[in-house]
């Protein structure tokens, strides 16, 4: 989520709100939301296991998990190699940031050119980390559209500005009709026969969004759903991944059709950064109970600095709420990064971090700066190729308590 966006958009909201009475206009409709007692059992293309609630039992995640070291295991049998001591294992989290993913973007694509990017086990992606996730999870090979994706970004290719009335009587500010023609054309037939090929090779592909009825974070199973071999999986896929960037309020909702008893209702998904930027996986699930002892490697991309944007603060009604928004927002961020540390040093894994330093200092126009971004980009692709990066050093920042 960029807090820019979301600012700019809450600034129009209430700009609107001074200057127009509420009056009787017709809002955009949608389906009959899920009862609150039953949105456990709410099922997407009836798929038991196409997504779990981060707040919720983990019991069902963690069997998910066990059933893909299953899968690898069968792998590793097929090729003769032995399943008593698995491999090691990376794991990925790519956290929002919205026009910022250009550094997330450059830093895989550097990555890769040294030689040493490992293929991932597990990959989780929110907001605009989602759209980079798949990218990630499927290789060197999706590296030139990754980098395409990023640094040929302008504001017209993700949204259409709508009128101030929009605020009042739409349910955004911007139609997001150009970000899903860019999804449509990356996250393609192919895109999904290639993820679930993964998830049947044990591999997992997790993105968040937030339940917006139920206020409640949704991690998706994306291989699952990939895998799953349902005619409707391909449009879910791209749903999924239009609404984890929906920025609430300045981007549309995205409404995702589920099925209870065989009645149809309609769930309202919008941006996971409104509950968290990033995950690895919930912290209720204790990794001990797997019973599976490997090393395993956690890698952190937060699309955004960890230090504070100083800037002095308007005395004007907007510009107190925007800056307030938006200080919100960077403590949220910071946060999610050290709840994923303590996690991981809690259950033993290897915990690495890259983020936006303070000696990036390119100027930005406006949001999608075509500029601003290709220059992120070559940042993020520079910090990568750099011995001794930050995200090398990101244990010890943690456990010192400053910023560096």
């Amino acid at each position: 989520m960029s807090g820019r966006a979301l600012v700019k958009s809450s600034q129009l909201v209430i700009l609107v709100l001074l200057m127009l009475g509420v009056a009787g206009c017709s809002i955009p409709e949608r389906g009959p939301g899920v009862p609150q007692a039953d949105t456990e059992r709410a099922l997407p293309l009836g798929l038991a296991n196409a997504r779990f609630y981060a707040d919720g039992d983990p019991q069902a995640m963690l069997e998910e998990g066990i059933r893909s070291i299953e899968r690898e295991q069968a792998v590793l049998r097929a090729a003769g190699r032995s399943t008593t001591r698995l491999p090691p294992v990376a794991f990925l989290a790519v956290s929002g940031g919205g026009d910022n993913g250009a550094f997330g973007a450059g830093l895989l694509n550097g990555w890769t050119r040294t030689g040493t990017r490992p293929e991932f086990k597990m990959v989780t992606g929110v907001s605009t980390g989602a759209l980079i996730a798949p990218f990630a999870f499927l290789g060197r090979d999706y590296d030139p559209a990754l980098r395409e994706v990023y640094t040929s970004m302008t504001p017209e290719k993700v949204y259409r500005a709508r009128g101030l009335r929009a605020a009042l009587f739409d349910d955004a500010m911007a139609d997001t009709g150009p970000l899903a023609e860019i999804i449509s054309l990356y996250a393609d037939q192919k895109m999904l026969d290639a993820v679930a090929r993964e998830y049947q090779m044990g591999r997992l592909l997790m993105i968040g969004t937030t339940d917006l009825d139920a206020q409640r974070p949704v991690i998706w199973n994306m291989g699952a759903i990939a895998a799953s071999g349902h005619p409707g999986a391909l449009e879910l896929f791209r749903k999924i991944l239009r609404a984890s960037a929906a920025i609430p309020g300045a981007f549309q909702p995205v409404l995702i059709d589920v099925e209870i008893d065989g009645k149809k209702y309609q769930e309202m998904h919008v941006d996971g950064g409104a509950i968290a930027q990033l995950f690895l996986y919930p912290p209720s699930i204790d990794s001990a109970t797997v019973g599976v002892h490997r090393q395993r490697i956690a890698y952190i991309i937060r699309n955004a600095r960890l230090d504070p944007d100083y800037a002095v603060s308007e005395r004007r009604t907007l510009s107190i709420a925007g800056r307030a928004i938006t200080t919100m927002l960077t403590t949220s961020g910071r946060n999610d990064v050290l709840r994923t540390y303590f996690v991981t040093q809690r259950d033993k894994v290897d915990y690495n971090l890259a983020y936006v330093g303070s000696d990036f200092t390119a100027p930005k126009s406006g949001e999608f700066d075509q500029s601003f971004m290709r220059a992120l980009y070559d940042y993020g692709e520079r910090q990568a190729a750099r011995p001794g990066t930050r995200r090398h050093r990101a244990s010890k920042r943690h456990d010192d308590g400053r910023s560096r």
